[in-house]
């Protein structure tokens, strides 16, 4: 039986198979692990479904391979493929030339980046019907636009290579189908500003032995091409200073406040960063036609609080997902934020835990950051940027001078969903949830 490579979410195309478990030779039964992936977001452990014996390892550990290629082998214990299809009887044997599917190079080098496509241009890819499965090298989206039009595979094919935004066509198929030949007749975006120099352009630029050159993985890789979409935002900042002497005093007496376990220690202790992911649930509640997200011709409008928080990695970021966070107490924020980055540094989300939500924070307070704005994550069309506490001397009523606990905050807006003044409005609702914590726990 052939082992694939799994899809680990929709928008996931390859992975990278970090660890085998098992030895070629070794026996496996159902449940058994037999190598651990890891994708830009995930690791996860895969298990044999089946009894037998690996016979083969086709992509070894650190190699990247794509969804749905054959990645090993089991055979029942005989020397046959478990559960493999017999060949026909008059089949004619393969010879080695027509088996060269069995004597191509690690996957790794024929999945990577340009080298990928021009080795696809280059030389023809045998398939075994029986050993093979061959799989679209990326996803070029839905079929069925959230305008409820259609398009055929080829015409989604042909825009994605020439970078066409499907939503502005105007179908030419049967119930207005978009077809290749609108795509064909569509004006191309210029690309060159967008791609830059090439690698061996910025190259020539240095002497060969004043640098290391650092292979892309793929949690880089997508950071890069997410960043590059978010560039197409029309963004704009709005900022806000913040007293938060009450707040500090509130959170100080509900953490010498919370109750002990069997061993003596607090079930909660609340961070700032908790009261700020609460502060910005209740204000998209308070202002909700600022919880929403850009969906191409159309803006997604939520019921919920649904607040991403930026987690930072070895190599990269992502984004958990807190659901429903204007629900649940502060208590419940900071466990729930706990585990998720826990498990976010460990790589064992699921998708469903970060992927969507209505707005995020990004909070580089712990680093003495002032302030600072941050990109939004699209579809997103609002990001909180949060920076470091400080003491600051400040006017008092009677004219005098007082020194308090001051927060910078930076509200970044996609314009096509928030106007200046909704993102003030926003902004004026988060601020006052943090100048009056006590408005957050009634």
């Amino acid at each position: 039986m052939d082992i694939l490579m799994p899809q680990l979410g929709e928008t996931v195309a390859e992975g990278k198979i970090t660890k085998w478990f098992k030895a070629a030779g070794e026996p496996v039964k159902p449940g058994d692990n037999l190598f651990e992936i890891e994708t830009d977001k995930v690791s996860m452990e895969v298990p044999s479904t089946t009894t037998g014996v690996l016979s083969e390892i086709r992509v070894v550990a650190g190699e990247i391979a794509p969804v749905g290629a054959v990645v090993g082998v089991i055979a029942d214990g005989s020397g046959a493929a478990a559960n493999a299809p017999a060949a026909p009887a008059a089949q004619t044997p393969l010879t080695p030339a027509k088996a060269g599917v069995q004597q191509q190079a690690p996957l790794d080098s024929r999945w990577r980046g340009n080298e990928r496509e021009k080795s696809a241009q280059q030389t023809p890819i045998k398939l075994d019907p029986f050993f093979e499965v061959r799989t679209p090298e990326r996803n070029y989206g839905p079929a069925r636009l959230s305008s409820g039009v259609t398009v055929t595979p080829l015409a989604r094919r042909l825009a994605g290579e020439a970078g066409i935004d499907l939503s502005r066509l105007h179908g030419s198929g049967p119930h207005g189908r978009i077809v290749a030949s609108d795509v064909a007749a569509a004006p191309r975006p210029s690309t060159a500003l967008a791609e830059g120099p090439s690698t061996a352009d910025i190259k020539a630029l240095y002497a060969s032995d004043s640098y290391q050159e650092v292979p892309l993985d793929g949690m880089r890789r997508t950071i890069a091409t997410r960043l590059t979409q978010a560039a197409s935002v029309p963004h704009f900042y709005l900022t806000a200073d913040v007293e938060i002497d009450r707040l500090i005093a509130l959170r100080e007496d509900a953490n010498a406040a919370a109750a002990k376990d069997k061993d003596g220690k607090p079930e909660f202790k609340l961070s700032l960063n908790d009261f700020v992911i609460r502060a910005l649930a209740l204000g998209l509640q308070r202002v909700p036609a600022a919880n929403a997200v850009w969906a191409g011709d159309r803006i997604l409008r939520f019921k919920h609080s649904d607040i991403g928080i930026a987690v930072a990695l070895d190599g990269g970021l992502i984004t958990p997902i807190v659901r429903n966070a204007e629900t649940k107490p502060l208590s419940a924020v900071s466990a729930e934020m706990r585990d998720l980055a826990a498990r976010a540094r460990d790589k064992k989300l699921k998708p469903a835990e970060y992927q969507g939500g209505s707005s995020a924070i990004s909070n580089l307070g712990m680093h003495a950051v002032r302030e600072f704005t941050a990109i939004i994550n699209p579809p997103h069309a609002t990001i909180l940027a949060v920076g470091a506490a400080r003491r600051q001397a400040v006017e008092k009523a009677d004219g005098g001078v007082a020194f308090v606990s001051m927060l910078s905050v930076t509200l970044g807006c996609d314009h096509r969903v928030v106007d200046g003044a909704l993102g003030a409005e926003l902004l004026a609702a988060v601020k006052s949830f943090l100048e009056a914590p006590v408005s957050m726990l009634v």
